[in-house]
């Protein structure tokens, strides 16, 4: 099985396109997920789904609107409502993690793997075959 990350953008308009793949592939959903991180002192939300491959496919997209939410326990964003609602109205929960900001990371590629470890090893999505 190969996951890879598809980068929406930041998540400013692009959570709207997320939330309208969920709604079009909602057959196909795996897991959503809040990745939390800080960087220089503020939290921030990326939001992600993963499908499951589309047909005899070993391809399991994850989407990803990354880090440009500001993020607080207290009071969500209107943007993470958004997308807890859509997740909600798909009759799924989203899944809440704190995680390293991508800036810890030399190369986007690296952080994409250190995510793809993460949910891999708590069993999000499935493992390599």
């Amino acid at each position: 099985m190969i996951q890879q990350f598809i980068e929406l953008g930041q998540g400013y308009g692009d959570i709207y396109e997320l939330c309208e793949l969920v709604k079009t592939n909602e057959h196909r959903f795996h897991n959503a997920f809040i990745f939390t991180a800080t960087h220089d002192g503020n939290s921030v939300a990326s939001l992600a789904v993963a499908f499951k491959p589309s047909g005899e496919s070993k391809f399991m997209p994850i989407y990803i609107c990354r880090e440009g939410i500001p993020y607080s326990e207290e009071k969500l964003s209107k943007r993470i409502e958004i997308f807890k609602q859509t997740i909600q109205d798909v009759k799924q929960q989203e899944n809440i993690l704190e995680i390293k900001h991508s800036s810890v990371f030399s190369e986007k590629n690296q952080y994409y793997q250190y995510l793809i470890g993460i949910l891999r090893l708590n069993r999000y999505i499935p493992p390599m075959q």
